[in-house]
């Protein structure tokens, strides 16, 4: 497996160039990779926008997986820069979201339980001439659909109370759209807030500075779910 040149970071992983149709993901931190491969295979044949696996080559580690190169902004990308209104945005994320949770979850016997992305931010969903495309299945599970309401919620809301970021006045404009959308899909309850700041305070890729602003952006959440 020849690797090319590195495309992107993230948190956890890098993903290089492999030739036009692919690229190699390769996580930094010793994590295995092997957990996500049924889950997008899965939801690939369900209709649902994930990039398509490749074959991994024998040299792949368990960090590793080959997918579909795509080609377009991601939709942060296009908010910053304004070719993405706020409103579509919100509507965009909201209809992923919704539509993610009318999967029936793969392994689970609870007939409520679906499949859940519990990292579904702007960052993550990729703008392809095809239309949105979900990346990182990183933490995917299955549960309630409310827990991904409140992740996608509680990830913006961070980043709308903290001073430090340029992002901050666009993060809350876009969860004050958002909100009333997730509202309509049976909202966030309680329970699910608090279980997705418990996760957030206990992600290792996670700074100080970050986690002391999980209790002031659960409170927004709160707030607008009024």
């Amino acid at each position: 497996m020849r690797i090319g040149q590195l495309l992107g970071t993230g948190r956890s992983a890098d993903v290089y160039e492999l030739d036009e149709q692919w690229v190699l993901r390769r996580y930094r931190v010793g994590l295995d990779a092997t957990r996500e491969m049924p889950v997008m295979s899965y939801l690939s044949a369900s209709g649902y926008p994930v990039p398509r696996l490749g074959p991994l080559p024998v040299s792949a580690g368990p960090g590793d997986l080959i997918l579909q190169r795509l080609t377009g902004p991601t939709m942060l990308e296009s908010l910053v820069s304004g070719e993405l209104g706020g409103d579509e945005g919100s509507a965009m994320l909201a209809g992923l979201l919704a539509d993610l949770h009318t999967v029936p979850a793969r392994l689970s016997a609870d007939p409520e339980d679906r499949i859940l992305h519990l990292d579904l931010h702007p960052g993550n969903v990729m703008l392809t001439a095809d239309g949105p495309v979900v990346i990182d299945w990183s933490n995917t599970e299955e549960g309630p659909p409310a827990l991904d309401r409140a992740m996608t919620a509680l990830i913006l809301a961070q980043i709308a109370v903290d001073p430090r970021v340029p992002e901050a006045a666009g993060a809350r404009a876009l969860l004050d759209t958002l909100m009333p959308l997730l509202a309509a899909d049976d909202g966030i309850p309680a329970r699910h807030l608090a279980a997705a700041a418990a996760r957030r305070a206990a992600n290792p890729t996670m700074s100080p500075a970050e986690v002391a602003l999980i209790g002031e952006a659960s409170d927004l959440v709160a707030a607008l779910s009024g």
